[in-house]
Formats: structure tokens, C-alpha cells, sequence
């Protein structure tokens, strides 16, 4: 009989890795099919074993945890793996063993798990914290608005106090003795023969102190607008059309979109004061066919809108103006002083648009609308009305 050992095949029995149990804390978690471990446990430890008939010594044993480890753990010959502080979610303890030859030809052992999260830690918790966190930036942003209205309501109060004084003296000192030198300058126009050389010039003299009279007068009444609320903005624009008449044949119409809104006096002064001077801008120099007005009452502010189809004029002029106008300049020291953004637009024989947006918190009174009329002119369009002065009153 004869033995070659190099004809002999030798298989060595593979190593059968067995989870043994789960524990958190030192305390048993069962079943091992179905576990769940409390938010509470922060030390977890997984006791594992392995199958073998001959050296069990030599077993090594490798590890990996879905959802933590990134790649299979080291060979060891340790029983157990430790976790400490795993977040909530699913877990899935992998285990491979090899047999006493270094071989890993066994089949892998898993059991899966489940740590329960925390109560901050669930969506619920954590919803509620973002919902309070938003209320309460809502809350201190409406205490910091509330302020700054408040505060602007001291100073518009200041101004129009400051106005109405300004007013009355203009009128009781000023006016008073225009049209007191006036008339006096009348007599003696009336008594100088209608062939004398000085009555033109008398004519004259007295034509422009009556315009003089009539300026300072539109004056005063502006100074002492705010005691007058019945005229709305659409209303007030759309009588600036009687002070040009005679001065082209342009078809002027105001439109006003969404519910009008009560304004602080001031303010609306100041807007007025804006548009009018875009729309005699347009009237005496742009030589339009159309000009019109768009009064926008929107939830977030006020915005006015003058176009014209006339001749525009240099965009290179927009910041300084042509020379010896200042209308553009001081439309924006007004449009900045009451904390407003105006945009010009313009181009040679393309016409030009004056554009005036003022945020809510400035332009309207505080608690002229509640929160739900603002939800509803959200969801319910605005209405739109074009104001415009009959063909016949227009062309007076």
C-alpha cells in the first residue's frame, strides 16, 4: 500500500458565529427578533460566539454595524463589541467568524435592533421647537415694528405741528402783505392814463404778483393739507389736470388698483408732492399724448407709477437733472426722507416713467385694516377704477 500526501485534500469545518445577546446598560434586551432599546441606555454591548470542534481559541471574529460602522471591524478574538451613545434610528450587527485555520468560510449572523430616540428628538418635538422659535421672531419683529411706528408717528406729529405754525405764519405775514401791496399797487395802476408808457409794465407787475399770491396760497393749502382727509390721492392727482389746461390736448387718466387705505397725513403730502411734480414735469416738457397715473394699494405698500408717451429726455441726466431743474432732486430727497424708493426710467422720444414705492409700515395707519382683510386682499384680486375728468370739464 502506498500514500502520496501531495493526492490528499484537506477541508477544514467552518466556523458557525452565533449572537449570544444584546444588552443595554448591563440589562438584557429580548427578544433578539424584534429589540428596541430606551433613549434612556447609553452604553450598548453585543455578546457573540462561534461553533468549533478543534482549538476554539484560534477563532477570530469580525463585526460590522449598519447605520454606524463604515466597513467591517479588524479580525479579533474578542466576544463582544461596545457601542456608547448611538443615535435613534435602525441598527443591523453583522458577525463573521473563521475556524481555527484562519479561514472564513462560515455564514454570517445578524440581528437587527432599534433604539427609540429621545422625546426632543422626535419630529413632534422638534416641529414644535421650530414653531415657537418662528413665533417668537414674529412677536419681536412686530414689538420692533411697533416701536419704529410709534416712533415715526412722534415725528410725523412734530412735523405737522411744525407745518401748521409755518402755515399760519406764511398766511398772516407774508400772503397778508402780498395782497395788501398788491391792491395798493392796483390803485395806482387804476389811476395812471390808460397811454401812459408805465401801464404795461404795471400790468405786468401786478399779473405776477397775483400768480406770486396764487403759489404761495397752493402753498399754505399744502402745509395744511393733512386737516383736509376727504380728498384721497386718485382724487388729488386727478385735479392736477385743471392747472395745465390749455397746455396740450394729452389724454390724462388715473387708475387706482386694490381697496384705498387710510394714510398717515404727512406721508401722503409727501407722495403727492412726489407724483405732482412728475406730472407737471410731464405736462409742460414731455409733449405726451398719454399720461396716467397708477395709484397700486398693495398689503406690502403703497406704489405710485407716472408714465407719459412723450419725448423722455438723457438718462445721463437722471441723477443731477437738466441744468437749472431741480424737480428730480428733490423728488428723491423726499422719496428718501420718508424712508421711500423711487426709480426713473427714461429714453429719447420713448417717454418716461416715475415709479414710487413706500413699504405699509410707513404709508398706512396702524390698525386701519386687520389681519384678516389682509389674508383676503391676499386671495381676493383688487379692484381697479380709472378716474378721469370729463372730456368737456378737461378741456375748460
Amino acid at each position: 500500500m502506498v500514500v502520496d500526501p501531495s493526492h490528499l485534500v484537506t477541508s477544514w469545518p467552518p466556523a458557525i458565529p452565533h449572537i449570544e445577546a444584546v444588552t443595554a446598560d448591563g440589562i438584557a434586551i429580548s427578544p433578539i427578533d424584534s429589540m428596541h432599546v430606551p433613549a434612556a441606555h447609553k452604553r450598548i454591548t453585543v455578546a457573540y460566539t462561534a461553533l468549533s470542534l478543534a482549538v476554539p481559541e484560534r477563532i477570530r471574529f469580525r463585526y460590522f454595524l449598519e447605520g454606524f460602522d463604515r466597513q467591517y471591524s479588524e479580525p479579533s478574538v474578542a466576544r463582544e463589541a461596545v457601542y456608547t451613545n448611538l443615535g435613534p434610528g435602525t441598527y443591523r450587527f453583522r458577525l463573521l467568524a473563521s475556524n481555527s485555520y484562519g479561514e472564513w468560510n462560515g455564514s454570517e449572523s445578524v440581528v437587527a435592533f432599534e433604539v427609540e430616540p429621545a422625546f426632543w428628538q422626535t419630529w413632534w418635538f422638534r416641529s414644535t421647537l421650530a414653531l415657537l422659535v418662528a413665533c417668537i421672531v414674529l412677536v419681536l419683529y412686530q414689538l420692533r415694528l411697533h416701536r419704529l411706528t410709534q416712533e415715526l408717528n412722534m415725528r410725523f406729529e412734530e412735523r405737522l405741528g411744525e407745518r401748521t405754525r409755518i402755515a399760519q405764519e406764511l398766511h398772516d405775514t407774508l400772503l397778508q402783505g402780498l395782497i395788501s401791496a398788491s391792491m395798493q399797487l392796483r390803485v395806482v395802476a387804476d389811476q395812471i392814463p390808460g397811454d401812459s408808457a408805465a401801464k404795461p409794465k404795471l400790468g405786468r407787475v401786478l399779473e405776477l404778483m397775483r400768480r406770486v399770491i396764487e403759489e404761495g396760497r397752493n402753498a399754505v393749502g399744502g402745509l395744511r393739507a393733512h386737516q383736509n382727509g376727504s380728498l384721497d390721492l386718485g382724487g388729488a392727482f386727478a385735479q392736477v389736470r385743471q392747472e395745465f389746461a390749455g397746455q396740450g390736448e394729452a389724454e390724462f387718466h388715473v387708475i387706482v388698483e386694490g381697496r384705498p387705505r387710510p394714510l398717515h397725513p404727512l406721508i401722503r403730502d409727501e407722495i403727492y408732492k412726489i407724483g405732482r411734480e412728475a406730472l407737471t414735469n410731464a405736462f409742460r416738457h414731455s409733449r405726451a399724448s398719454h399720461i396716467e397715473v397708477e395709484l397700486e394699494y398693495a398689503v406690502n405698500g403703497l406704489r405710485v407709477l407716472v408714465r407719459d408717451s412723450g419725448t423722455g429726455f438723457d438718462p445721463k441726466l437722471l441723477q443731477s437733472g437738466p441744468d437749472g431743474h431741480w424737480g428730480l432732486s428733490g423728488m428723491r430727497e423726499r422719496a428718501k426722507r420718508i424712508g421711500a424708493r423711487l426709480r426713473v426710467l427714461t429714453r429719447p422720444a420713448a417717454g418716461t416713467e416715475v415709479e414710487l414705492t413706500v413699504p405699509a409700515h410707513v404709508s398706512y395707519v396702524p390698525g386701519a385694516s386687520t389681519g384678516a382683510s389682509k389674508w383676503f386682499s391676499k386671495l381676493i384680486p383688487g379692484r381697479k377704477q380709472t378716474i378721469e375728468k370729463p372730456r368737456s370739464e378737461r378741456d375748460q
